[in-house]
């Protein structure tokens, strides 16, 4: 298994392929021996104290000490049938074996839990980074993607026009906006923020807020790391500057960009005392009608357009996020499979300890339903607390772990 995960990862990434180091093969088995030396040590070393006759009548019946005012006292309530009060009574006859089933089914609950939430947190990041929310494609001039031209050097005009035209054009067009982007200077931060402008309404790309509302004129949306690295919260002002020009725009809403740069959205006529002369806008997100798929719109775009330098972008945070997903479900089902097994190993030796307990019970006019009733009641209220305890646990794991993965994504 680990070489396709090493192969998607290498294909994904494109980079070289990978493998598994040498020490690593030597050291995993070398572990595995040790740990199940250390986990027979305990047993093995109570065994070999045992008397032939102590080692005859083991497992046959519970010691006197313990359980039986629990069968007593479950026996005087007449609530369940007699079959499921002896099940419940049976964790305490045998403490040891219990808690050995309600740690493998907690730590099993617990480790699946971590994994689907963390798991289901990624893919709603990645759909959230990839503005899934919405039909779009974001096509654009690639000779001018994110290029500050000279001074004196005109924007490529000719080419934004044709662009233009072919969207209008296109019977798949729903609505259009221009998105222009630059670094510019915010006072009370150290550096620059990225700043990403809208010529029109924006709102229906997609962008997820945490808090607030999408903004309006003479404001502006931040993400996260803009609001910890400047101290400042939703509602309130800051100012961009870049060559001695200024603007001063509100905090409306709190975007959803993980990273640890700061990202500002706001519209073009909010900051266009600060655009200097030669910088083109030549990227645009085009909204799509329904049924009209990115890539066939895409294809006709381009068929219309003719030669050019013509260009598509996608998600930055669909690569790691694939990664991070299928790293996430191939664990998640690794750990079921170990819990699972585990579980089924106690319950096996707890059912087989109890042989002796259900040939009496059987001969005294216990039937098979009854049987199964109190085997499968015994492993159940086992179930039942460890499930009430791991899935809060599990959840509280997932959610500082997600926060971690969602930080350290790239910009």
């Amino acid at each position: 298994m680990a070489p396709s995960v090493f192969g998607r990862t290498s294909q994904v990434l494109q980079v070289a392929p990978q493998s598994i180091p040498l020490r690593v093969d030597l050291a995993v088995p070398l572990a595995m021996l040790l740990l199940a030396a250390i986990a027979a040590l305990v047993p093995a070393s109570s065994a070999g104290r045992l008397s032939a006759v102590q080692a005859i009548a083991t497992g046959r019946a519970p010691r006197p000490s313990h359980g039986y005012a629990v069968y007593r006292l479950l026996g005087r309530a007449h609530v369940l049938p007699r079959a499921m009060t002896l099940g419940l009574a049976g964790p305490f006859a045998r403490p040891g074996r219990t808690l050995v089933t309600l740690a493998a089914i907690l730590f099993g609950a617990v480790a699946v839990t971590f994994g689907v939430g963390l798991g289901t947190s990624l893919e709603r990041v990645g759909a959230d980074l990839a503005l899934a929310s919405t039909g779009h494609v974001q096509v654009g001039v690639a000779g001018q993607q994110g290029q500050q031209l000279p001074p004196g050097v005109p924007p490529l005009a000719a080419e934004n026009a044709d662009l233009v035209a072919a969207i209008r054009a296109q019977p798949g067009t729903l609505h259009y906006v221009i998105e222009s982007q630059d670094r510019l200077a915010v006072a009370g931060l150290a550096g620059t923020a990225s700043v990403t402008s809208f010529g029109g309404d924006a709102r229906w790309i997609g962008y997820p807020l945490i808090s607030g509302h999408w903004y309006g004129a003479g404001g502006a949306v931040v993400n996260t790391s803009f609001l910890r690295l400047t101290g400042k919260r939703v509602g309130e002002m800051f100012t961009l500057t870049d060559n001695g020009r200024s603007a001063t725009l509100t905090i409306t809403g709190e975007v959803f960009q993980p990273g640890s740069s700061a990202v500002v959205m706001t519209s073009l006529s909010s900051v266009a005392a600060l655009e200097p002369p030669g910088v083109a806008q030549q990227t645009y997100y085009v909204g799509l009608r329904p049924g009209v798929t990115a890539q066939s719109y895409e294809y006709a775009l381009f068929a219309r357009l003719g030669p050019g330098e013509w260009s598509r972008q996608g998600s930055a945070g669909d690569v790691p996020i694939q990664v991070l997903s299928g790293l996430v479900i191939i664990l998640t089902l690794l750990l079921a499979v170990v819990a699972g097994f585990g579980v089924l190993n106690t319950v096996v030796l707890m059912t087989r300890e109890r042989a002796y307990d259900i040939g009496v019970l059987k001969a005294v006019g216990m039937t098979p339903r009854q049987t199964i009733a109190m085997v499968v009641t015994t492993v159940a209220a086992t179930g039942l607390i460890a499930g009430l305890v791991a899935v809060p646990a599990g959840i509280a794991c997932s959610i500082p772990s997600s926060l971690g993965v969602i930080q350290n994504l790239p910009a």
